[in-house]
């Protein structure tokens, strides 16, 4: 059954009036509801257009949110083939909100790593709702070097509200394992890219998305702070999340005027988790895509492909 988000209220109750039309014709094979049920149909299916035509910033932050948008876990077993895992940090512990390991994209080996968040109660604690810890980040970082050794392109699937903020995490060095996994990012010899799918969340992201190709999903969000932690800052008030959002600048949109993110990836209508194969098949493309644009540079050329990037940030939304 799909859960349906705050304002897509009167879309359930459209859809919910089809499925009882379709259940009580089920039980009485005598009486026709096709046309009654077809008309519902079509209306929803206008709502759904009109709804996700322009999304608001915090709308798409609570699209991004949604439980059954597809996970890493999703991508690696859709998209990639020979996919072996490779666990722990080789220091303390495996941080099972990071997934990792040698595979094949459209026949091509990479290193995929990404935030994974589970689907159910049970994988969301264990995975700790995709809050890396340190250790996590040093196996990404274990990671990178392996496929920089072999000389593997990197794939990352960057899904997470932010790093764990707990005070063992602190510890153990939360911050040094950060800004030590973006710096391997940005000094790898291989291509490394990226795709926002679902959150990318402060610099638990950014240390996997410090890449050549930064990719995001249609109504992914990628930000320095939730909307809710800045409007707590800013106004002392979680509740104006809202204006939050707009100020962040959040949105795949957003951000590919600043020149942050490179491509959109499409997402069906109504958001990645009503056509979970679809969405799947899309960022698979991009993937590929991207791979194809890098192939055969150097390691110099990657790096300095990466370099110009990051240093031309925000030049696209000055000069408009």
């Amino acid at each position: 059954m799909t859960q349906y988000l705050e304002f897509e209220k009167p879309l359930a109750e459209i859809e919910g009036k089809a499925e009882e039309l379709r259940a009580v014709a089920r039980e009485n094979t005598e009486m026709d509801i096709e046309k009654e049920a077809a008309a519902l149909d079509k209306k929803a299916h206008d709502l759904l257009e009109s709804l996700y035509a322009d999304l608001t910033p915090w709308r798409k932050c609570l699209v991004a949110r949604h439980p059954e948008r597809p996970h890493c876990k999703d991508y690696i077993e859709a998209l990639f083939t020979e996919y072996t895992p490779l666990a722990g940090d080789r220091n303390f512990a495996d941080d099972h909100a990071v997934m990792g390991g040698i595979a094949r994209l459209d026949g091509k080996p990479v290193m995929v790593i990404g935030h994974e968040k589970g689907n159910d109660t049970k994988s969301r604690i264990e995975r700790n709702f995709g809050m890396a810890r340190p250790e996590g980040y040093r196996k990404a970082i274990r990671l990178m070097d392996l496929a920089n050794r072999f000389g593997l392109p990197v794939i990352t699937l960057v899904d997470t509200p932010g790093a764990y903020p707990g005070k063992g995490a602190e510890e153990r060095g939360q911050s040094e394992a950060i800004a030590r996994a973006t710096e391997k990012c940005l000094e790898l010899g291989v291509p490394l890219i990226s795709v926002i799918i679902g959150e990318g969340g402060s610099g638990g992201a950014v240390a996997f998305a410090s890449a050549n190709r930064v990719a995001m999903l249609e109504h992914s969000i990628y930000s320095v702070i939730s909307p809710e932690g800045c409007a707590s800052i800013l106004w002392k008030d979680a509740e104006k999340m809202r204006e939050a959002a707009e100020a962040l600048r959040l949105t795949a949109q957003n951000l590919n005027e600043l020149g942050v993110c490179d491509t959109i990836i499409p997402e069906p209508r109504g958001g990645a988790h009503r056509d979970i194969p679809a969405a799947i098949e899309n960022v698979g493309k991009a993937l590929i895509a991207a791979l194809n644009d890098l192939e055969g540079k150097s390691a110099d050329e990657v790096r300095a492909d990466r370099r110009k990037k990051y240093l031309s940030l925000g030049e696209k939304g000055l000069a408009a």
